[in-house]
């Protein structure tokens, strides 16, 4: 049977990489796929950088367009990335009837109702394992695996620079800004980095994990996004004394009253297995009513295991090219006819418990003072952790650190604790709030 022809737009380093491990690996894709999968034409505006990742058997375009108006192509492979260009060309391959297959999830997370509305109209599927979590197989696990589940939440690290910040950060005692400059110098942080340790790349991810778990559209706009750049080394430190660890997680939840949607440093206990990843690695947490909570743990991002994602998409669609559009997976888990139109929560309604970290005069009746904003607020405390001055400031300091663990509350009642904690006289400096999630 005749190869498949697909076509590959950008070949940086998620592009070559899914060119070479489709070569490595072509006996073992026919063998799984039925047919083989041959990239025929490549297009980057860096042609000899494309030649080079290719060969010379490989036709080479720098117009992206060719490739989508070429008759032979039945697959074309989205790798440029952005909001651009790429939306204009994702549309225009489903248009000419292609399938698609992407690892753009800044793309599907703010157009991606459009782009699947127009795949549905045209009978053809796009494919983005790899937008969420590299090479963990997340997409299929949410569509496929766990299908039989009402998913109940699911809580990721899904950035793999933040989480080898805060990884350095634990290990070596060093706040952000040191450790972000050695991120960039060993290439796990851009030039420009805001994406990342503002959280929107996480933000993006969590969006499109949100509407497969609940069957809602993708609501990137509605999530709350917070990022890494205010952590300090001694809320690290800690966390670790109380036995947690901080990380970036990208949460959603299905609650009676909405869904959460959120990103934002997180406690979590020491003993959980995902506090324990390290380093560039990512890992989701999925809980069903049926499963239970399961983990999914590897890498995040870089050459081969993105592609490892992309394949893995291309053999879906070889596998599903001529069936009926109707029995295949949707886009988002459940039918286009069957999405829910459930709300997504405002932060202020979120339930969640806290880290609080207050900058404090050492004198009497400061503990009474907090403790007893907090009981009016109806939250209670979980443990409190009281710092002696000299070990916070040296020898004859008169201020201290004071840490509060909370239960959950509401976070509107917590925002308005705050604000009456801060203003008090014997807080010396802004109060540092940092969700907790015990992932139980």
């Amino acid at each position: 049977m005749k190869s498949i022809q697909v076509g590959l737009l950008g070949v940086g380093t998620v592009g070559s990489g899914v060119f070479s491990v489709l070569q490595r690996n072509q006996s073992e894709i026919v063998r799984r796929a039925g047919r083989g999968i041959e990239i025929a034409v490549v297009a980057d505006l860096d042609t000899a950088r494309a030649h080079a990742a290719v060969g010379p058997a490989v036709k080479v375009v720098s117009d992206a367009r060719a490739v989508i108006a070429n008759p032979d192509i039945d697959i074309v492979i989205e790798l440029i990335g952005g909001y651009g260009i790429a939306k204009q060309l994702v549309l225009e391959a489903i248009e000419a009837g292609k399938h698609v297959v992407t690892a753009n999830k800044a793309l599907l997370a703010v157009h991606g109702s459009e782009i699947f509305a127009a795949a549905s109209r045209k009978g053809v599927m796009v494919g983005f394992e790899a937008a969420v979590a590299g090479g963990i197989p997340i997409i299929k696990s949410l569509r496929e695996g766990l299908s039989a589940n009402r998913i109940q939440w699911i809580a990721g690290i899904i950035n793999g620079t933040t989480n080898f910040i805060l990884s350095e950060m634990r290990d070596k005692g060093l706040d952000f800004d040191v450790v972000l400059k050695q991120a960039q110098a060993l290439g796990y942080a851009e030039a420009d980095p805001t994406f990342d340790i503002e959280g929107v790349d996480a933000a993006h991810k969590a969006a499109l994990m949100s509407a497969m778990a609940f069957g809602v559209p993708v609501q990137f706009d509605k999530a709350y996004v917070e990022g890494i750049t205010q952590l300090g080394a001694q809320d690290i430190k800690y966390a670790e004394l109380l036995g947690y660890r901080i990380k970036l997680l990208g949460i959603t939840k299905k609650t009676d009253k909405g869904i959460e949607l959120r990103v934002h440093p997180t406690l979590v206990p020491n003993k959980r297995l995902i506090a324990n990843v390290e380093g560039a690695m990512n890992a989701v947490m999925v809980h069903g009513d049926a499963v239970g909570t399961t983990l999914y743990y590897g890498k995040g991002a870089g050459s081969e295991p993105t592609a490892s994602a992309v394949i893995a998409d291309l053999i879906d669609i070889v596998r599903l090219h001529n069936a009926d559009p109707a029995q295949r997976v949707p886009h988002l888990a459940f039918q286009p006819d069957a999405m829910s139109n459930a709300p997504v929560l405002s932060m202020g309604e979120v339930v969640t418990s806290y880290y609080l970290r207050l900058k404090v005069a050492d004198e009497a009746g400061v503990l009474a003072n907090v403790t007893s904003i907090l009981a009016k607020a109806g939250i209670s405390i979980d443990a409190v952790l009281q710092r002696e001055a000299d070990e916070v400031g040296g020898e004859g300091a008169t201020q201290t650190d004071l840490i509060i663990l909370t239960h959950d509350c509401v976070e509107a009642k917590m925002n308005e604790a705050l604000s009456q904690m801060q203003v008090l006289k014997t807080v010396l400096g802004t109060i540092v709030r940092i969700r907790k999630e015990e992932l139980a």
